[in-house]
């Protein structure tokens, strides 16, 4: 570690660490994956993954295999899977710098601040200690880009084929773009057409190679949905009539304030989109605005949509950011950051009011719980921003980026903290485990994303009942016990069960199923 990237390491740090002894892995997402890395892991199985028994085809298996090995060298725990994506985060970061080096050597400043901006966007500090795939995406997307820029077909190939083992043929929606447009950015004159075109088909195929080195013994294993899942259906519903997370196209260009917090509420960043024009013909600027602009307008096409699937495009923002830092003078105008401290500010007195707002309006229980300490914190954030005046842009860039990131770890220090009796879920899932082992026959009521598997390291699937097959279910398991979420029609049984516990905006439960024969025969007559 040199002193020049020293505060990249620290802050990094400070994301990775503070979020793991703050909060819980929360459902449903981050508990869904552990519990497939874990049903893999205890069936002895790295070939196909599985939830609550049956094969899993929503995601690749990459991210399941890196937190297998860390299980074998560490033990089964929760926090290596944790910082998995942390390490991707802090791959990300230098290889962003490294291409910031290839795309404008004559600018070695951009190649210092770029891991700042990317690593202080809210999305990127948020995710930065989260199970998920986004930011492992992130960082072979970034290793495709530095391949593209030195026609390494070779390391091309291989970053598509691991991007595929990551979340699938997206990774091809990122890179694409830049790929086939070339000759907008390319330096080399005259283009060489054949010579590029080919040596891209090649990476193609190479990284088709690799993926199917997985995806042809897993469909043999995994059965025929399974098969058709993972070579069509998964990605042909997400890009033309998703399942989930349909929005209209328009969808992420109002949240990308949200994304990109601070920097598209700095003031300067503003002034330099306004001479972009006259930087066009800049091949790194060139290269930048087709990996962000084409790929934004791709995913907006999209029929599913979530704000984290834009973290792989978040590097070509910071570069270009930088960049146009670097062409702005260096005086400091009076409300540089007026804008993003206002928000601060506010946030922050949001927070700070928010126990108090009980009596007046619903609010969820544990935001009475909230602590005044991030609050205060926000607030002083704010009025730094605005009083402190520093001489030069790279001091008031660094000021900027620290005030965004430390903004991020009030989320888990606040709000997630606070609200964290209602989405850990460590007891409930130790209960169950702890029926199983006593030969209780314990079934899920409803819809069950595999919360309970590796919190409660369960050894068997979670048997899932809904309506329909409830009745039966009661008459041939009068012993039996369910687990329940005690909303709607179910509200009063909570009183008759075992044990409760607060879950999200509502409650679960375990209960004895002699209790649900009054709402097995009122469903039966409803019907």
């Amino acid at each position: 570690m040199t002193k020049q990237n020293w505060p990249i390491w620290s802050l990094w740090l400070l994301l990775v660490l503070i979020p793991l002894f703050n909060r819980s892995v929360l459902p449903v997402d981050e508990t869904r994956y552990l519990a497939v890395a874990w049903e893999m892991w205890n069936r002895g199985d790295w070939l196909v993954p599985y939830l609550n028994g049956e094969a899993y085809h929503h995601k690749p298996p990459l991210l399941f295999w890196l937190i297998h090995v860390g299980w074998k060298l560490f033990g089964v725990n929760e926090w290596w899977p944790r910082l998995v994506p942390g390490f991707f985060s802090l791959g990300s970061l230098f290889l962003t710098a490294h291409l910031a080096r290839q795309l404008w050597p004559q600018h070695p400043q951009i190649a210092l601040w770029v891991p700042l901006i990317l690593l202080s966007c809210l999305w990127w500090s948020l995710f930065t200690s989260v199970v998920m795939f986004d930011l492992i995406l992130a960082f072979f997307t970034l290793l495709g880009m530095v391949a593209l820029f030195k026609k390494s077909w070779g390391w091309l190939g291989i970053a598509i084929g691991l991007g595929v083992l990551t979340k699938g043929p997206v990774i091809l929606l990122h890179l694409l773009p830049v790929a086939l447009f070339a000759p907008i950015w390319q330096r080399t004159r005259p283009f060489p057409w054949q010579s590029w075109y080919l040596g891209l088909l090649s990476s193609i195929l190479l990284g088709a190679l690799i993926a199917l080195a997985w995806a042809i013994p897993a469909a043999i294993v995994g059965g025929e949905a399974f098969r058709e899942a993972i070579f069509w259906g998964q990605t042909a519903n997400r890009l033309i009539n998703s399942f989930a997370h349909q929005h209209p196209f328009w969808w992420y260009l109002p949240l990308l304030p949200v994304i990109l917090f601070p920097w598209l509420l700095w003031l300067p960043l503003w002034r330099g989109f306004l001479q972009l024009p006259q930087y066009i013909d800049n091949s790194g600027v060139r290269f930048c605005l087709i990996w962000f602009v084409f790929v934004f307008i791709g995913f907006s096409l999209v029929s599913g949509k979530q704000l984290h699937y834009l973290l792989p495009t978040l590097p070509a923002f910071a570069l270009l950011t930088a960049y146009l830092i670097v062409k702005l003078p260096t005086e400091q105008q009076r409300w540089d950051t007026s804008l993003p401290a206002f928000v601060i500010i506010l946030v922050g007195l949001l927070l700070l009011i928010a126990p108090y707002l009980s009596s007046t309006i619903r609010i969820p229980f544990w935001v009475t719980q909230i602590s005044s300490l991030p609050a205060i914190s926000l607030l002083l954030f704010g009025i730094l921003l605005i009083v402190w005046r520093l001489p030069h842009i790279k001091y008031r860039l660094f000021l900027l980026s620290t005030t965004g990131i430390l903004f991020s770890l009030c989320v888990p220090l606040s709000i997630i903290r606070a609200a964290g009796p209602a989405y850990d879920l460590h007891e409930i899932s130790q209960y169950i485990n702890t029926l199983f082992k006593r030969g209780e026959t314990v079934v899920h009521f409803g819809e069950y994303h595999g919360q309970y598997q590796f919190l409660g390291r369960l050894q068997q699937p979670l048997p899932v009942i809904d309506e329909y097959n409830l009745c039966p279910w009661l008459t041939q398991h009068p012993d039996g016990k369910l687990v329940i979420y005690f909303s709607g029609g179910y509200q009063d049984l909570s009183q008759q069960a075992d044990y409760v516990q607060t879950y999200r905006s509502k409650q679960v439960g375990i209960l004895d199923a002699h209790f649900m024969y009054s709402a097995c025969t009122k469903w039966m007559l409803y019907q």
